[in-house]
């Protein structure tokens, strides 16, 4: 059976969120117009994108790439299911507007992704099993809320100075809640560098709840520095330890094999968290794109 896939592509390699330095001057136009001449078929959001749902369409229009999905900073490990509902909304709204099928739902709750001094062995950890049960408890009604009231699967971002970061948090994660309304968006790069070096086979545990995906490579040496010398994630992402597929050490070619046996149907993201000025944004997307273009092409008889 043929990969049933389109691939997208992250507007991180032009304008990074995180450090919004990175790619700050360049116009979200420049992104639209280099990723769809490049032949991705559809983004995801940035903070430069229109907020207004008919604005939105309206832009993503103009370039003839769709609307893949975007971030949701989830606070449930540290807030109640309620607050969540009444946040989201707007969010929500705007993606079910734009013919999203699923949010990511990245857990920002107790994060430190986004403080830059704090080394990532600080990273926050559910402390018991009744920890653990609650937060999964409470994912699994706000996926509920999500499916119900607009339309949305819960795509949960396992991510490095996160709660939910080393392989043995998403199987933990995978185990507590509900595949009906919770599903796991897998990055292949966040997998490596939270410890997994088999990816392919963490892939293969978990591939039938997977319902988006993220191509992430990683530079290998530079994640064992960043290991070694007790860097924060912002300070990994500003050294290099992300690329493109293609360009660091990951083998695309098994994981490619794990999703077409299992018939996954839906978005392959390319995402690399990069300094433009030191990757290239265009040069860079392209190298993504033709990489894991030549993988689906294999296995759509192309």
């Amino acid at each position: 059976m043929a990969l049933n896939v389109r691939i997208g592509i992250n507007p991180i390699s032009w304008s990074n969120d995180d450090l919004p330095e990175l790619g700050g001057e360049t116009p979200l136009e420049t992104a639209l117009s280099e990723g769809a001449e490049i032949g991705y078929q559809g983004f995801e959001l940035g903070n430069k994108f229109p907020r207004e749902p008919a604005a939105l369409k309206a832009k993503l229009a103009e370039f003839k790439v769709a609307c893949v999905s975007g971030w949701y900073s989830g606070h449930l490990a540290v807030s109640d299911l309620a607050t969540e509902i009444a946040n989201c909304q707007a969010h929500m709204d705007k993606l079910a507007f734009n013919g999203c099928r699923v949010v990511v739902y990245g857990e920002v709750g107790g994060s430190i992704q986004g403080q830059i001094q704090t080394p990532l062995f600080k990273r926050p950890r559910f402390l018991t099993s009744r920890d653990w049960q609650a937060y999964a408890d409470r994912l699994n009604q706000f996926g509920q809320h999500l499916k119900k009231t607009y339309g949305l699967t819960l795509a949960y971002h396992h991510h490095m100075g996160a709660f939910v970061q080393a392989g043995e948090d998403i199987d933990q994660l995978m185990a507590l809640t509900d595949g009906e309304h919770v599903g796991l968006l897998f990055d292949t790069g966040h997998a490596w560098f939270g410890g997994v070096e088999d990816v392919a086979g963490l892939l293969q545990k978990h591939i039938h709840r997977v319902v988006h995906f993220h191509c992430k490579d990683v530079r290998k040496s530079v994640i064992a520095k960043a290991r070694n010398e007790n860097w924060s994630f912002l300070q990994s992402v500003l050294n290099g330890a992300f690329t493109v597929p293609g360009d660091g050490g990951i083998d695309f070619a098994p994981i490619m094999a794990v999703l077409n046996q299992a018939n996954y149907q839906g978005w392959l993201v390319v995402e690399a968290e990069q300094d433009p000025a030191v990757a290239p944004s265009y040069d860079y997307a392209k190298k993504g794109y033709n990489t894991i273009r030549s993988l689906v092409d294999h296995y759509q008889g192309r």
